[in-house]
């Protein structure tokens, strides 16, 4: 029996957080006196990061109601603590717009001037448009997530059953709405850093990359939980079996993405889109490699193995193996776009920028958290999820 339905009490774990946090900011700070443009440039590569945990949750939420499942139901309250985060990421893009000077070349006048293919791009890569459109993303999002955990706190409360159809509903067109709002951000936030290149497979790699990167934290955050109760009366190792099967997928797929862009641009060998990768050559090679090693080949023979995916400890190491590599790979996507000399050049604000915002994202995500059950009891497939757990003889 389930002993008890009390949100968790994570107190100590959000006071680490937090104070990892601050003690980043304040170094990050410094470092923007130092040097303004790196700072704006660190803190770009640290937003990318955790927005990709709060969007991709959205997705992988729509996802759960979509398809239902027992693995779905023991990660929901985790998901939905990840996307009741999005009105932080409102508030941390605003030093986005405030560096957007720093970050973007399409923003100075002499450019535009200067380079008819980026002047020609002006009428949408103009700060005005820039910031409406991000409104428009944040805003998407944020209603997506009230709509799901209001449903969802209105359905733990009350017992109706009819909250259960409307999020499965609204989770059609909600995937769809997200696809897009991702594919336009990622092109918007990240591609306009080269405004005169361009790739029509990016922005489904950032749907891929962020999905991948939510499930990764969010299998670590389960495997975490499970140890406590309630959730260690209730998860069982199918449940981490049918995550690691998901996670494999992911996988799989941010890799054929991410070879699906080399491929096109290698093929057609065209000079507008190959300096991309010319950027990218030198030092950057021992990176690409890594990740090509541990980010796909490592994690890809290893969740093939149907033992490992049903323990949490071994699928929890390659669930942080893949979350780190997802950091790292956004080094060689982000960091070469900064430098117009075409010189390799790697900043210590790019390692700690990541750490300060995921402390104050991690202390607001565990406050978030720890205002629920961490099990939906009232949700319709809690009985079959109880029976699944009791038939596994845990």
């Amino acid at each position: 029996m389930i002993k008890s339905f009390n949100p968790p009490n994570l107190s100590r774990q959000q006071t680490r957080a937090l104070i990892i946090g601050v003690v980043g900011f304040v170094l990050l700070l410094i470092g923007a006196f130092i040097n303004r443009a790196e700072f704006f440039q660190a803190y770009l590569i640290g937003f990318a990061f955790w927005t990709g945990i709060s969007v991709g949750s959205l997705a992988l939420l729509m996802l759960q109601h979509l398809t239902g499942g027992g693995w779905g139901f023991v990660i929901r309250r985790i998901l939905e603590a990840s996307t009741r985060t999005i009105p932080l990421v409102v508030a941390l893009f605003i030093p986005i717009i405030i560096g957007s000077h720093s970050l973007y070349e399409w923003t100075h006048s002499d450019v535009l001037e200067a380079n008819k293919v980026i002047g020609f791009k002006a009428p949408y890569l103009n700060l005005p448009f820039f910031t409406v459109r991000a409104v428009v993303y944040l805003g998407a999002w944020f209603l997506l997530a009230f709509f799901f955990n209001k449903w969802s706190l209105q359905q733990d409360r009350t017992g109706d059953r009819s909250y259960a159809k409307n999020m499965r509903v609204l989770s059609g067109p909600g995937m769809v709405i997200l696809i897009f709002t991702v594919t336009f951000a990622s092109i918007d936030w990240f591609m306009s850093l080269e405004a005169e290149w361009f790739s029509t497979i990016y922005g489904f790699l950032f749907v891929a990359a962020w999905s991948l990167t939510a499930l990764a934290f969010t299998i670590t955050a389960l495997a975490t939980l499970s140890k406590g109760e309630p959730l260690n009366q209730i998860v069982a190792p199918l449940h981490f079996h049918d995550l690691g099967k998901l996670l494999l997928a992911l996988v799989m797929l941010w890799a054929y993405f991410s070879f699906s862009q080399f491929l096109i641009i290698w093929s057609g060998n065209l000079p507008e889109e190959i300096h991309y990768y010319l950027k990218r050559n030198g030092p950057w090679n021992v990176i690409v490699i890594a990740i090509v090693i541990l980010h796909f080949a490592a994690p890809f023979l290893f969740l093939l193995s149907r033992n490992l995916k049903r323990n949490p400890r071994k699928l929890v190491l390659i669930a942080v193996l893949v979350l780190v590599m997802r950091l790292v790979d956004l080094y060689p996507v982000l960091v070469p776009a900064f430098s117009h000399d075409g010189k390799f050049h790697f900043s210590w604000m790019y390692i700690v920028a990541p750490i300060a915002i995921g402390g104050i994202w991690v202390w607001f995500f565990l406050w978030q958290l720890g205002k629920r059950a961490l099990i939906p009891i009232n949700d319709p497939q809690f009985e079959s999820v109880m029976e699944q757990q009791h038939a596994s003889g845990h």
